[in-house]
């Protein structure tokens, strides 16, 4: 997965271990606050070490990492999962608020048609 270095911006790393798409969306996200190291805001030119502790929001998803490897090239999903370790906790979280969202989807279902003549006249009738 290219050379492994002993200093790497935290954008950098993000972009490598493929928690953003771009390097500018994980510079932003590192910016706006979605991203902390051991509890505190980090600023994108933090330099990553090995064992530092990382909460990322990302969208729904709150994510808490353990850096495990250092690299600046994107590789593979296989090699990027090798950067990092989800803790249990984390994941456990994720899967629990991944289910309530399903579940509060079911509760109000979408439609995936528009309503025909006859349904749009019955619309009409009770909205009056």
């Amino acid at each position: 997965m290219g050379e492994v270095k002993s200093r790497i911006r935290i954008d950098k790393w993000l972009w490598a271990a493929r928690f953003f798409k771009t390097r500018a969306l994980a510079s932003e996200a590192v910016n706006g606050g979605k991203v902390h190291r051991n509890g505190s805001r980090i600023k994108p030119a933090q330099m990553v070490r090995i064992e530092d502790r990382y909460e990322i929001l990302r969208g729904c998803d709150r994510l808490e990492i353990i850096v495990k490897n250092l690299s600046d090239r994107r590789g593979s999903a296989q090699v990027a999962q090798t950067l990092y370790q989800e803790t249990e906790a984390s994941r456990e979280r994720r899967q629990y608020e991944a289910e309530q969202r399903k579940l509060a989807a079911l509760q109000y279902p979408e439609r995936n048609r528009r309503p025909n003549k006859r349904e749009r006249r019955k619309i009409r009738q009770f909205t009056g």
